[in-house]
């Protein structure tokens, strides 16, 4: 049976949007950590149920406290609910992430931050044959659930040591691969809200098998781990 995500959550969200400070934010502490229990079970029955498809490690639930050491936006608290699933191994690369925020919950999946190496071989690989990668995002189901590349963070021309003029470069110009898929309040309200993330997660897997062969291998095909 699909564990569901109380409505409750949305309404603090939202009244923390308005009252973004330390003084509301304690004075409704003692419910934001039973809310925060029910959130965390949800996670945790999500990353049980993933492993039926695949081989989950753990699962992290981020904090809702913002660190605004280095930031102009000085707001002390998140006003989203975020967690990301870490795959298991080195043959398993790439993550799951949930976001659920009133207007603005997803799932996503990918390689967000990859190491500088990692980020070299991955852009290689679609200069020499892009093709597989382009199969797999024009692959129908796929293409209605996520489209393409998030494109939120591309460099502008071409990246060092890349011609902009290669006829790959549309995929070259990212500096993360991750994909995603908006729901709408009333989805994530929805009691089947659960089955839904993880029948997305589970389209992600040819993309992550996919990768984590170019990352586990050199150019030549040869692996490297």
């Amino acid at each position: 049976m699909a564990k569901q995500l109380p409505a409750a959550y949305f309404d603090f969200l939202n009244e923390l949007k308005q009252n973004n400070d330390r003084e509301w934010f304690d004075e409704h502490k003692s419910r934001f950590k039973k809310l925060e229990q029910e959130f965390k079970a949800f996670c945790k029955d999500t990353r049980e149920r993933m492993q039926q498809f695949d081989g989950i490690e753990r699962e992290k639930v981020f904090r809702i406290y913002r660190d605004v050491r280095f930031s102009k936006n000085k707001q002390p608290y998140k006003t989203n609910r975020s967690v990301i699933f870490y795959r298991e191994g080195v043959t398993r690369r790439g993550s799951y992430y949930l976001q659920i925020a009133p207007g603005k919950s997803f799932v996503g999946g990918g390689f967000f931050a990859p190491q500088p190496a990692d980020l070299l071989r991955i852009r290689k690989e679609f200069e020499v044959d892009a093709q597989p990668i382009r199969d797999i995002l024009s692959q129908k189901e796929f293409e209605k659930a996520f489209g393409g590349f998030m494109e939120d963070d591309v460099v502008k021309t071409a990246p060092k040591g890349f011609s902009k003029e290669d006829p790959n470069i549309d995929l070259i110009r990212n500096k993360k691969f991750a994909i995603k898929h908006d729901f709408t309040d009333e989805e994530v309200l929805h009691p089947d809200f659960q089955d839904q993330v993880l029948s997305y997660f589970r389209l992600m897997l040819p993309f992550f098998d996919y990768m984590t062969e170019v990352l586990t291998t050199d150019l030549n095909g040869e692996p490297i781990i």
